[in-house]
């Protein structure tokens, strides 16, 4: 039965094993209600296994997981009441129409005629193809497909949306308007999404927390600024700086804060290599020293670097390769 868990998703020391192999080891994520949430990580590090074990289409080896509540394993059809699913390579027949395709979805999930006929329209205009219904969807590019497969969650309904690698192979034009309409749902509609992806750089512009799984393990979690900060904690740091007045002293100065271990001057950008981040010691000294900070840059911390980095660690730790 469902339980009053902040977390729409709550997975416990989930593990999917196949011989050997450990395709999800000792799982443990939370997805709060009403965001848009990343897993992200290479191919081969576990993220389908572990949206098929959310689903209740494959069952743990061991550990639990928690839909609403919900146990997938025991309860899948509450689940899948809940869950729309888009999958990285979305399966329409194709000598039917996008309408009919829809219908069909519809009339699996025994919602009404006059009721289907209403929430088809409405998710056909929602994702963009209003006009493109009475087309076969053999004639659709890539991105119409992917953007047909949200229409065809949303005739659902669900509470709760899973996509796996949604941006694959569209255009960068269409991408841009896919993660529009994801934040779209988020945000106005209340829903939560998770998505699978290792197409980073597009996922640090839609997403609220991401999680990096790497064999199996989640490495990281977290906002990105949070995961900045686990990062900049561990890790060797580089700041760009620059402020007025931009004379010697100002080098002086920057040598002297405990933590600095090396300045260089780059024309009229100061480079500082420290051990923790400095950057709020650093501010208030020099408005302390008279100066004025107009550029400071906490150099290689983005998504990208943080993943790299994190996962450069974890191989490193284990000695291979995903």
């Amino acid at each position: 039965m469902a339980t009053g868990s902040n977390y729409l998703i709550e997975t416990v020391d989930l593990c999917k094993r196949y011989g050997d192999r450990a395709a999800v080891d000792n799982l443990n994520l939370q997805v709060e209600h009403g965001i848009v949430y990343g897993l992200l990580g290479p191919n081969g590090a576990g993220k389908t296994t572990t949206i098929l074990m959310l689903l209740g289409l494959t069952e743990p080896t061991s550990g639990k997981a928690m839909v609403n509540g919900y146990d997938p394993s025991r309860n899948p059809l509450q689940v899948k009441s809940m869950v729309g699913y888009l999958p990285d390579n979305v399966g329409f027949y194709d000598e039917m129409t996008g309408e009919e395709n829809l219908f069909y979805t519809a009339a699996l999930n025994r919602i009404a005629q006059d009721e289907a006929q209403r929430r088809i329209k409405q998710a056909l205009k929602r994702v963009g193809l209003p006009d493109a219904g009475h087309r076969k969807v053999g004639e659709y590019s890539r991105g119409m497909r992917q953007r047909l497969g949200i229409a065809d969650v949303l005739v659902k309904d669900p509470k709760f949306i899973i996509m796996d690698e949604p941006t694959l192979g569209i255009d960068p034009e269409g991408i841009q308007e896919l993660l529009a309409l994801i934040k779209d749902l988020a945000k106005e509609d209340g829903r939560t999404i998770l998505i699978s992806s290792h197409l980073l750089h597009q996922i640090q512009q839609v997403c609220d927390k991401v999680g990096i799984l790497v064999q199996g393990k989640l490495i990281a979690s977290g906002t990105i600024d949070e995961l900045e900060q686990q990062l900049v904690s561990q890790e060797h740091l580089e700041l760009e700086l620059k402020a007025v007045p931009g004379d010697e002293k100002l080098g002086d100065i920057c040598a002297a804060i405990d933590g600095v271990s090396k300045i260089t001057w780059n024309n009229d950008m100061l480079l500082l290599e420290c051990s923790r981040d400095i950057r709020e010691a650093l501010v208030k000294e020099l408005i302390a020293k008279g100066y004025c900070p107009t550029h400071l840059s906490l150099r290689g911390v983005s998504l990208d670097s943080i993943y790299l980095r994190y996962f450069h660690k974890e191989e490193k730790y284990y000695g291979q390769s995903s």
